[in-house]
């Protein structure tokens, strides 16, 4: 089996023991993190690979950031979304390839901020992510899209009065975005796994979220066929949201059988 995971940690620097004490009792064979918010240069690569875990890092000072830890031998692929047309790109994408796989790891804009310009930038990213999956699609690549991708697919995905209807990650157009990346044929892991449910992966450290499980499900693996095809397991793992400083985010975990 492979299992491969992601994870918005909202700071490495806060959460690097966290990351590491997880690792040494999942053992997956690669992780995908975002929100590590530092620069290349000061990210923790030494600390993980003592602990059996090479990186490629993609960072950004105090703000974003995406990193990728495996275990297996990779090759990077791309430490940028491909099609996006942004002349000061954010650190949110990174791509390796690895057992035959490629795994690109995404932290999506949330689309919140910035008045209509940000929320044009969230759209843009979708737009883009979803040509770069047309693109590997078409060149027969097996491949998981999986990070933060700030998008509630369904109402189910959102705890009721969790947000307001006019936020970005509920809005039409959000939503529409989000359809038409499965539509291109790819596979939600976790909802292929379990179509109905709340399964999430966020709860904000506001209005005790966490002890209403008021939460979010924005953490999403996108599969492409192939891959869809030895999916066997699909979960967040929420014990970690109930550890000291948390994260407000849990690592999702998918499993696949091996080519």
């Amino acid at each position: 089996m492979m299992k491969i995971a992601s994870w918005n940690v909202n700071s490495i620097r806060q959460r690097q023991q966290h990351v590491l004490d997880w690792l040494e009792r999942e053992k997956p064979d690669l992780l995908g993190l975002q929100e590590i918010k530092c620069e290349s240069a000061a990210f923790p690569a030494e600390a993980f690979r003592e602990a059996g875990y090479d990186s490629v890092v993609v960072g950004q000072k105090s703000y974003n950031g995406v990193a990728i830890l495996s275990r297996l031998p990779f090759e990077v692929t791309t430490r940028g979304l491909p099609f996006l047309d942004d002349e000061d790109p954010q650190a949110r994408y990174v791509e390796v390839r690895a057992a035959g796989l490629v795994f690109g790891n995404l932290y999506l804009p949330n689309g919140n901020s910035g008045g209509s310009v940000g929320y044009a930038a969230k759209l843009a990213f979708m737009e883009a992510l979803a040509l770069h999956a047309r693109a590997l699609l078409d060149a027969g690549t097996d491949f998981i899209l999986a990070g933060d991708y700030n998008v509630c697919p369904t109402d189910e995905d959102c705890a009721p009065g969790a947000l307001p209807p006019t936020d970005a990650l509920l809005r039409p157009e959000t939503r529409a975005a989000f359809r038409r990346l499965v539509w291109l044929g790819l596979t939600d892991a976790m909802r292929a796994l379990h179509p109905h449910g709340r399964h999430y992966t966020f709860w904000d450290y506001q209005a005790g979220a966490w002890p209403r499980d008021s939460g979010l499900r924005i953490d999403h693996a996108l599969l492409s066929p192939r891959v869809a095809e030895r999916l066997l397991a699909a979960q967040p793992d929420r014990d970690e949201r109930g550890r000291a400083q948390p994260s407000d985010h849990v690592p999702l975990i998918v499993t696949i059988e091996d080519p």
